[in-house]
């Protein structure tokens, strides 16, 4: 019995001992990347201005008529819903 367990503790040390430990993996430390700032100009500044406040009033105007079709949409499937529910009721009843 004690030979049986000398060998098994000895092929554990040899497994043990070959195995390979993971090489560490180095990762480099992230640095803040520097932004050149350049000086505002507010001629450019103010033409940019209007063409961003329409831009996003034309944005807006697509959101506006989204919403419509969603609240449209929103009835209908309620009034599928309600008819469902009545032709579940019917079924039930018959």
């Amino acid at each position: 019995m004690r030979t049986y367990f000398l060998i098994f503790a000895a092929a554990v040390l040899v497994s043990v001992a070959s195995a390979q430990s993971p090489t560490p993996i180095v990762v480099p430390a992230m640095t803040p990347a520097t932004t050149a700032r350049s000086p505002a100009n507010p001629a450019v500044a103010a033409g940019s201005t209007e063409t961003t406040l329409k831009a996003l009033q034309a944005i807006k105007a697509a959101n506006t008529e989204i919403l419509k079709q969603q609240e449209a949409t929103l009835q209908k499937l309620d009034e599928l819903e309600k008819a469902a529910q009545e032709i579940r009721i019917y079924t039930k009843r018959g």
